[in-house]
């Protein structure tokens, strides 16, 4: 039986709902459940739908996306949630993968490509190229204290974490860095669960964004 992947759409444009509806619509294993159109209906969407994947426009009036995302990453058993923009260098996602989204994605993305990511997106991985990540920290107005705080938390990590870290930032899914360290996918799973603890992350991309600031790069 094919696990259906439950979708809620948040953006003010009516056009923008109906065009995301019927691009995910056509895949099988994909089924838009509810969408609202500003901030407060997509928390009261999520809560009401449950929905596995949350598409979350940012700017949008009365409240905004960056402060649904953070109302809904405190949900109990949260949706994953992915940034719906139309610009990727746009300091508004930056600041949305910090509060909790899992990753971003261009409103102009192929539908092929969309379809693709929202089944990334719903099992638990992120949805962000490293191109995108590295201009995003390079447009980043992030102090010196920032950075000095991720190197601490990255510094307690062992060198086996830190090199499942380097992965994160990269943007693997778990088999793809096992394959680069020769590890089992289980095994790269419970380092991922570790590490997230240890850097006090909720998400593997939150992961990513600390090994950004700490210079921990593969490249």
């Amino acid at each position: 039986m094919i696990r259906v992947i439950r979708v809620l759409v948040v953006d003010d444009e009516p056009m923008v709902c109906a065009h995301l509806r019927t691009i995910l619509g056509s895949a099988g294993d994909i089924e838009v459940v509810d969408e609202a159109h500003d901030g407060a209906d997509g928390v009261e969407a999520a809560v009401r739908s449950r929905p596995d994947v949350v598409l979350m426009d940012l700017r949008m009036p009365g409240v905004d996306g960056l402060t649904a995302i953070e109302r809904i990453s405190k949900l109990p058993d949260p949706p994953v949630v992915v940034v719906l923009t139309t610009f990727d260098a746009d300091q508004y996602v930056l600041r949305a993968l910090r509060g909790g989204a899992a990753g971003f994605l261009v409103k102009s993305t192929p539908p092929e490509d969309l379809i693709g990511l929202v089944r990334v997106a719903a099992e638990g991985n992120t949805v962000l190229s490293p191109a995108a990540a590295r201009r995003l920290i390079a447009a980043s107005a992030d102090n010196q204290q920032a950075r000095d705080r991720a190197r601490r938390l990255v510094a307690a990590l062992t060198e086996r974490e830190a090199e499942v870290l380097t992965g994160l930032s990269d943007g693997l899914s778990n088999a793809q860095i096992g394959a680069r360290l020769y590890l089992s996918e289980a095994t790269v799973k419970g380092y991922v669960s570790r590490i997230l603890d240890k850097l006090g992350c909720a998400n593997r991309t939150q992961a990513g964004l600390v090994a950004h600031d700490a210079g921990l790069a593969g490249g």
